[in-house]
């Protein structure tokens, strides 16, 4: 599914565990309560997208390591996206930006 175009889909509670979606265009799409874990979304745009309490990072086991790897957004753009309540322990957000001009410095 690279370089997909889901512009204002509604994907609210797919799993989409370990999909490759870079370059993906997701804006404004719903991915409420989305299993997004170990998802590629390098260079995706999910700008105004609803990210609500979907999970992108991993679930830690009962013996201490991790389920699953955490979602892939380096160089995502995450503006004005709705991430409230959303799991990102773990995610890769290397130069990710969260508002128009502002990118983020995590590894």
């Amino acid at each position: 599914m690279r370089n997909a175009t889901l512009y204002e889909a509604n994907l609210q509670g797919a799993c989409l565990a370990n999909a490759d979606l870079s370059g993906s265009d997701l804006q404004q799409a719903n991915l409420s309560e989305a299993d997004l874990r170990g998802a590629s979304l390098r260079k995706a745009n999910l700008s105004r997208a609803n990210l609500y309490r979907a999970n992108l990072g991993y679930l830690p086991s009962t013996w201490g390591r991790p389920t699953s790897k955490p979602a892939d957004l380096t160089d995502a753009d995450l503006s004005e996206a709705n991430l409230s309540e959303t799991n990102l322990i773990g995610a890769n957000l290397h130069n990710a930006t969260f508002t128009r001009g502002e990118r983020s410095q995590t590894h």
